[in-house]
């Protein structure tokens, strides 16, 4: 495969926020790391700010190792076993009404304790790294006391300061309100979930923006002549933003890693990963191949302007497909994969998907 990224660059990267779906930025990282995309600049809002301050250290493997095991207590004053039932939709009747009780008491206080998340970022983030770190860190969040939003560069706060302020970039609605640095703020999201302004009004140049689609407004940004952007998304659902699992988060960074990969590599597929080597033409013939087969078990063959008038179109809208025959024969492969259960966490020509469908098809 071909790398198709221009490596020769150095990248600014702006991280959305979103709670347990940043896991999916981190497996985007990973793809990055493995061939070599140089960055030198990042901005965050919420849990992009966290990420972000660990892309800032170069610390990867810190990162890994934190998504992978994050649980629910970690974040908030939580039981993990109770949340992790509520999520998987697994709660017994009689687990209810302690659940509840547990929610009534977070009521009552006015929100949850806030110091697990303070503790975890204490514990993950080195002030010194970033601040002597050859990557710039922007982040942002929203300040009650002063009703504005601040657009901070992590280096030039008063020493001492960082935690706080990534505590502030997270400070999502549901904690309770408490002072940070003598005064209040709220979660970045609610006025900038995506801090690509950050970096483009910075005077950076080449920009990638890691997606996913987290709870927060989305500001209008005007890219300027000279500036590309180029946006990694996940094309599946993540998990739920409090959803800290670590079962969840390691599908989240897998997704991640392949969707950097399908930017890197130029990965066909919607929800597969393929290395494309068909033309149209070949996929034009492999459509009609796999029509002839399918219909009435091969015992009738249809003529070609039955399949171009009739059964093409027919299908292309059924598998909302607008492209070509190479897109049309791509979906219709991805649909027959999906239907056996193979998995897309693979990096396949469409031949060997073939080959894959065609050999689930004889041990059926």
């Amino acid at each position: 495969m071909e790398i198709k990224l221009d490596l020769s660059k150095e990248y600014a990267i702006a991280l959305e926020g979103g709670g347990a779906k940043g896991a999916y930025e981190i497996g985007v990282w990973q793809a990055f790391e493995e061939v070599g995309v140089k960055y030198c600049a990042v901005s965050g809002s919420s849990v992009g700010a966290l990420n972000g301050a660990l892309m800032a250290m170069r610390d990867l493997d810190k990162a890994v190792h934190l998504w992978e095991n994050l649980t629910f207590s970690q974040i908030i004053d939580v039981d993990d076993v109770q949340m992790k039932a509520f999520f998987d939709k697994e709660m017994r009747w009689n687990e209810w009404p302690s659940f509840l009780l547990d929610m009534a008491k977070v009521i009552k206080n006015r929100g949850f304790d806030a110091e697990p998340l303070r503790n975890l970022l204490e514990e993950v983030v080195d002030e010194e790294k970033i601040r002597q770190s050859d990557v710039n860190f922007y982040l942002v969040t929203y300040s009650l006391t002063d009703k504005k939003e601040l657009d901070l560069e992590a280096a030039a706060l008063p020493k001492g300061t960082i935690h706080d302020m990534l505590l502030a970039s997270a400070y999502f609605p549901a904690f309770k309100r408490e002072p940070l640095s003598g005064k209040f703020y709220a979660d970045g999201s609610i006025k900038n979930v995506v801090p690509l302004n950050s970096l483009v009004e910075r005077g950076y140049k080449d920009i990638i923006v890691i997606r996913i689609f987290g709870v927060g407004y989305e500001k209008k940004v005007k890219i300027p002549e000279g500036v590309n952007v180029t946006v990694v998304a996940p094309r599946e659902k993540l998990g739920g933003i409090l959803q800290f699992d670590g079962e969840q988060t390691k599908k989240d960074m897998t997704l991640g890693y392949f969707d950097g990969m399908r930017l890197l590599y130029g990965l066909a597929g919607e929800k597969y990963y393929i290395d494309r080597k068909w033309s149209e033409e070949k996929a034009y013939a492999m459509l009609r191949a796999m029509i002839q087969w399918e219909n009435v078990n091969g015992k009738q063959l249809l003529n070609l302007r039955e399949i171009n008038e009739e059964i093409l179109p027919k299908m292309a809208k059924r598998l909302h497909v607008k492209g070509g025959y190479y897109e049309l024969c791509l979906r219709m492969l991805e649909e027959k994969a999906e239907a056996f259960g193979i998995t897309p966490f693979v990096i396949r020509t469409e031949e060997e998907l073939l080959w894959e469908i065609a050999q689930m098809k004889k041990n059926k």
